[in-house]
């Protein structure tokens, strides 16, 4: 651990050295005009931030942000939310756009005078949320395991934790600058429990939009209008069919038959391919987990390892390993086989159980290791060293590639031969000289379906780029090869009404259903009002009523949806009254207050103290965020940020 952890640590003076040599240099800067604002960041700098400050101008105070920091935390995101990998340049300008307002952050905290100490940190460690791990009973654990803990939880060496920690303790001690003022009135606490604590009971009549569209059915007059009015949005809209020819052959019609691969042909394989065959070393484990979340607070971490400790002397007394996995491993895929992982090699697992399981000797057991997952106690049963699989044992694994690989290179020298004869003579000659047969298919859209073949899709993306005549080209087909050729191009063109009558009926019913929801959901509000029954409005225009639990503002309704947007009604009205109409996108709705539920006085009171914590948490965060928003936006203005102009995901963020 840094040394500031075991002792006190001491501020040494700075002493500033050449002031003539400073001064020059502030007199050059101050008579040549923006002499930092077009320099490029270059090198991995992804930006660079100046302090804004006289000083911090002139002298070049700075905070680089790295695009290897930003592409580290745009990788962490997208493999904490299971993004697929084309969200990663998206995540990449957030993760940009977030460390840059981090470094405004920091120069802006420093421009304050705002610092921490050493101490600080050391404070933070020993009574922060770290502190039941790193400081048990209010004692260190000791550098190696400070070490392994900071490299399994955050992957980065201590030293840069604890400079991430400063920063985190500077950043919230600005926001404590900023926000520290905000209050919340009584009564705004009060109102606001009220609003949170309220229930509501309701009947609400529902018109369902699939219902109404069943109801709009237009004459053939009112279809032809609609289509004659609406004639542009149908130019195109038959699409572009080609009508193509092709002769297609299987991998078994290459003449030749299969091709022979040699014993001499797989030995020479596999002398020139020995890496494909190395086997690392591995080691059977067989492992216990007390799982920990990673957002588990200190108590529970604590109540962990404690539990860990007491399996680790039971097995050190004695007790059989897989009997107490399976009684209190909390790893659902090793619980049941008494802990059993099999064998696994280097890398397969987090760092410090891959430490442990490829430290020990077969028979021994490991410490208490805590990994992300919580805690886990090891135990190798066997260890493989690493090796080269012999001939005999890859043999029909190499010759099944070979054969594979001349099959394909037989199949592509086929397909060449096909298609110089077909440019040479047409492709019907073609395929008589070689007993193959000659297809065509008409209307063929793209990125539609080829008749009779497996996969179509090469040989339609060509088609769409040939003209029609062209020499005929190669196309794989998924089981072979097509040699093939564009006959004719149909335009995309405007349909006649008659052909295209069920999609424009399709079309006109969307352009009137939501005039037509939002005109019967009115009418079924204003008779629900005017009879003072829903149960009667509903029956008279045919809305089906249904009845809601009773809910709070955080409930769910089917058909009316979240009760804090389109239900959010539901808690201005009393017990008796009738609200509406209420517009989703899939119906129409109008309710009925059947029972309204508000807290007690003595829930109000017992409850004030937590929600105006909440109150005020909100409206700082709020006022932070605007707070850091200008801010960027003020040090953009003065030239104070400075994108690296070949990184494009500072262009693409548009920050």
């Amino acid at each position: 651990m840094i040394r500031f952890l075991q002792q006190d640590s001491r501020i040494t003076k700075a002493i500033f050295i050449g002031l003539i040599s400073i001064v020059a240099i502030l007199m050059v800067i101050t008579l040549v005009p923006g002499i930092f604002q077009d320099a490029a960041v270059g090198g991995d700098n992804f930006a660079v931030v100046r302090n804004d400050s006289m000083f911090g101008r002139f002298i070049g105070s700075s905070t680089d942000v790295s695009a290897t920091q930003v592409q580290q935390v745009a990788q962490r995101m997208q493999q904490q939310q299971h993004y697929p990998d084309f969200v990663l340049p998206f995540l990449m300008q957030r993760a940009g756009q977030a460390l840059v307002q981090r470094a405004v952050l920091i120069q802006e905290a420093g421009h304050l005078g705002l610092t921490v100490t050493d101490s600080d940190v050391r404070n933070e460690l020993m009574h922060g949320p770290f502190a039941p791990v790193l400081f048990p009973d209010g004692k260190f654990i000791g550098e190696d395991r400070y070490d392994d803990f900071v490299q399994n939880n955050f992957n980065m060496s201590r030293a840069d934790f604890e400079r991430q920690l400063k920063e985190e303790i500077l950043i919230n001690r600005l926001e404590a600058l900023i926000t520290g003022g905000l209050n919340v009135s009584s009564q705004d606490v009060r109102d606001a429990y009220i609003k949170q604590a309220t229930k509501v009971k309701f009947e609400y009549a529902v018109l369902s939009a699939a219902d109404l569209r069943k109801q709009i059915n237009p004459s053939d007059a009112e279809l032809k209008a609609f289509f004659q009015q609406n004639a542009a949005r149908y130019t195109h809209a038959i699409p572009e069919t080609r009508k193509v020819q092709y002769v297609a052959f299987a991998l078994n019609q290459v003449p030749g038959g299969a091709p022979q691969i040699s014993g001499a042909d797989i030995q020479r394989y596999y002398n020139e391919h020995q890496q494909q065959f190395q086997v690392p070393e591995e080691v059977r484990v067989r492992h216990i987990l007390i799982a920990v979340s990673p957002k588990a607070d200190a108590k529970t971490i604590a109540a962990a390892q404690a539990k860990a400790e007491g399996i680790l002397k039971q097995l050190q007394g004695g007790a059989n390993f897989a009997e107490l996995a399976k009684k209190y491993s909390d790893d659902p895929g090793s619980k049941e086989q008494g802990g059993e992982l099999g064998f696994i090699q280097h890398g397969a697992t987090v760092p410090a159980f891959d430490q442990a399981a490829f430290s020990l000797q077969p028979g021994q057991l490991s410490g208490i290791i805590h990994t992300q997952f919580g805690f886990h106690i090891l135990q190798v049963e066997e260890k493989q060293p690493a090796h080269v699989k012999p001939l005999d044992e890859v043999h029909n694994l190499i010759l099944a590639n070979l054969t594979q690989q001349a099959q394909a290179q037989a199949a592509q020298n086929y397909a060449a031969k096909l298609q110089a004869e077909a440019q040479k003579d047409g492709l019907q000659k073609m395929a008589g000289q070689n007993h193959l047969q000659v297809t065509s298919a008409d209307n063929l859209q793209q990125g539609g379906v080829v008749p009779s073949l497996a996969d179509g899709a090469q040989l339609l993306t060509r088609a769409f780029t040939m003209k029609p005549g062209a020499p005929p080209q190669t196309a794989s087909t998924g089981e072979g090869y097509a040699v093939f050729t564009v006959l004719d191009v149909v335009p995309a063109h405007a349909p006649t009404f008659d052909a295209y009558k069920s999609h424009v009926l399709e079309d006109f019913r969307d352009q009137q259903l939501a005039g037509m929801l939002r005109s019967r959901t009115q009418q079924l509000a204003i008779k629900a009002k005017e009879e003072n029954s829903l149960e009667k409005a509903a029956k008279e225009v045919g809305a089906t009523l249904k009845t809601s639990d009773l809910v709070d503002s955080t409930g769910q309704v089917p058909d009316l949806g979240a009760m804090s947007s389109e239900g959010a009604v539901a808690f201005t009205l009393q017990p008796g009254q009738i609200g509406g109409p209420i517009l989703t996108q899939r119906t129409g709705v109008v309710i009925k207050i059947l029972d309204k539920q508000t807290p007690t006085e003595a829930q109000i009171q017992q409850n004030l103290d937590s929600v105006r914590d909440q109150l005020i948490q909100q409206r700082r965060d709020t006022a932070f965020a605007v707070f850091v928003s200008s801010l960027e936006k003020h040090y953009q203005q003065r030239g104070l940020i400075r994108y690296s102009k070949k990184n494009p995901a500072a262009g693409q963020a548009g920050i």
